[in-house]
Parts: structure tokens; sequence; C-alpha cells
């Protein structure tokens, strides 16, 4: 049975998008964030995100706004948090795939997979800068916590 995502009006949150083109917009998208009252922010991948992370982290714990992110490097590199694919088994799946394929499997044969394995990875340092307490419980389902 599929789940459906909850909107964010049910839960009482609004969500408020910015688009950024270049890095050097991204100062100018946290000081939106902060007059539009935001109260945490999502970053979703792409390119700009992956090669700005220190900077996106570090404008984060400035502006004191909690961030996620969806890759475990971005928390290595001073983001607050990351929930996302386990990078080890996305890449062994495939080869899961091409050795069945190479042993004389048809592609067609083969069923579509989606990721099962999820990586959740906590920042306490950066936690600490920003404010954040982090519940006891969220730290135990943590795959990963830095100090």
């Amino acid at each position: 049975m599929e789940r459906k995502p909850i909107p964010a009006k049910v839960l009482g949150l609004q969500l408020h998008s910015m688009a950024v083109n270049s890095a050097n917009q991204f100062e100018r998208a946290f000081k939106e964030a902060i007059k539009a009252q935001s109260g945490a922010l999502i970053m979703t991948g792409g390119g700009l995100i992956g090669t700005n992370e220190k900077l996106i982290a570090d404008l984060a714990v400035k502006y004191r706004l909690p961030a996620i992110f969806g890759s475990k490097a971005s928390v290595a590199n001073g983001g607050l948090m990351s929930y996302g694919l386990d990078e080890i088994e996305s890449y062994r799946r495939p080869a899961v795939i091409v050795d069945k394929i190479l042993k004389g499997s048809k592609p067609s044969d083969l069923p579509v997979e989606q990721p099962t394995k999820f990586e959740l990875v906590i920042n306490l340092k950066t936690a600490k800068q920003i404010g954040v307490l982090i519940p006891p419980n969220v730290l135990a389902r943590a795959d990963r916590v830095i100090k």
C-alpha cells in the first residue's frame, strides 16, 4: 500500500520556496528566509547545492537556521542533518543487476528497484552552534552522529 504524502498545510506548516541560480545568490536567499520567518530549510539536490555545501552550511549557522540535506557529505561540511539514500548501497544495487545481466538474465525480466536503505546523519556541533536541541530518541535513531 502506497503512503500518500501529508500536505504541509495539514501539519500547520507554510512552505516558502526560494530559487537560487548561482553561488552569489545564497546569502540573499538566507536573508529572504529570515525575513519570511522560516524556521528551517530543506536543501534539495543538484549541482549548485553539492558544490556549495560548505557555504550553505556556514550561512545556515550564521543565520541560525536548521538545514536538512540529502547528502551525508553536507553534514560533514557543517550542515545540521541529512536524510537520504545510503550512498554505498546506491552503487552496490546496480552492480548486482549488471552481474545478473552478464550471467544471462534479460534486462526486461529484472524488476525495477527503488531504494530501501536510507541514512540519518546528525551534526551535534552544528546543532549547538545554532541552538537546536536534538531529542535523545532522534539521536538514538541516527545512523551516524558527528560530535
